[in-house]
């Protein structure tokens, strides 16, 4: 990710923020059966940035069958589809942002990772105590909560979102929706000491074999004795630091199957996970990359 995409990424999201702030936005709840419960660490909501919502909708609609709601009209946004909320199942799961707001043309599409914590004010001093930047400075968007935009010390982008009505419930991952959440890095030691300083993570990691040796196991993050997301040493050349989001499906290579025919990429064709299961990694019509994972995983984890 260049300095350039950086800064376009950033303007896109600070003028989403901005904009909801300035024009009385009222973004809805992130669950319509909230908690009043907030959960340290968890990743409770993802966003699309898009520069081709249409295309958008049609690839993850005929993929994993999510539905589409634009809240442009009613809140006051310039067009329909300035913002869109995503269901599965019924479920609300996350939001996606029409980036030709910002009357650019360059490619700034990406899913960005919302993280709860219990007061966004003090999360976003720790975060920039610790090495972080602050993008956006925590914003009140009403019904939803307080979020600011930040970016850790390697240059991974995340939301952190302080909800007012509590966070959805821990529960089954559906074939179809969000699974798991992982941090890419080139310093998984660095990574993890930074996120246990600022959010309050403690650290496990888990045998991928029968090998001893420290590149054979996967670092977990968790909150008490909850994981909430895992780091791992990137693995792809040239991609910079960057939050992934896997979906649960049933067969990586069915969905790859389908992917270039509804305008989308494939990246890493599926294939068995270290982990457990098998994995693919694709890119949606804008280029904003999603996995995909098996769950449950077909092999026994035992965490050190």
């Amino acid at each position: 990710m260049t300095r350039k995409f950086k800064l376009l990424l950033a303007q896109c999201l600070v003028f989403l923020l901005g904009a909801c702030a300035a024009i009385d936005v009222n973004l809805p709840s992130i669950t319509d059966s909230p908690t009043n419960e907030r959960m340290q660490g968890k990743i409770i909501w993802h966003d699309l940035l898009t520069n081709d919502p249409a295309a958008s909708k049609k690839f993850y609609g005929e993929l994993f069958g999510w539905k589409f709601e634009s809240v442009g009209d009613s809140s006051g946004m310039s067009t329909d589809n300035a913002y869109t909320l995503i269901r599965h199942n019924g479920e609300l799961i996350g939001g996606m942002i029409d980036t030709k707001i910002l009357n650019n043309r360059s490619d700034i599409s990406q899913w960005i990772v919302v993280m709860s914590v219990e007061d966004v004010d003090e999360a976003t001093r720790k975060f920039v105590a610790n090495g972080g930047s602050v993008l956006t400075a925590p914003t009140d968007l009403q019904r939803r909560g307080r979020m600011s935009v930040l970016q850790d010390p390697a240059g991974a982008l995340l939301a952190l979102l302080e909800t007012k009505d509590g966070d959805p419930a821990d529960r089954e991952p559906e074939i179809g929706g969000f699974l798991w959440n992982e941090l890419w890095t080139i310093d998984v030691a660095g990574a993890t000491d930074f996120y246990s300083k600022a959010i309050g993570f403690e650290s496990a990691d888990v045998n991928t074999d029968s090998d001893s040796s420290s590149h054979s196991h996967y670092r977990l993050l968790k909150i008490g004795d909850k994981p909430r997301a895992g780091i791992l040493a990137n693995p792809l050349d040239g991609l910079d630091p960057v939050w992934v989001s896997y979906l649960r499906v049933t067969s990586p290579a069915a969905i790859t199957a389908r992917v270039a025919s509804l305008g989308g990429r494939v990246i890493v064709e599926a294939r068995p996970r270290a982990l457990g299961g098998e994995v693919a990694f694709i890119a949606g019509p804008s280029e904003a990359g999603i996995a995909l994972q098996t769950w449950p995983l077909d092999r026994k984890q035992e965490a050190d």
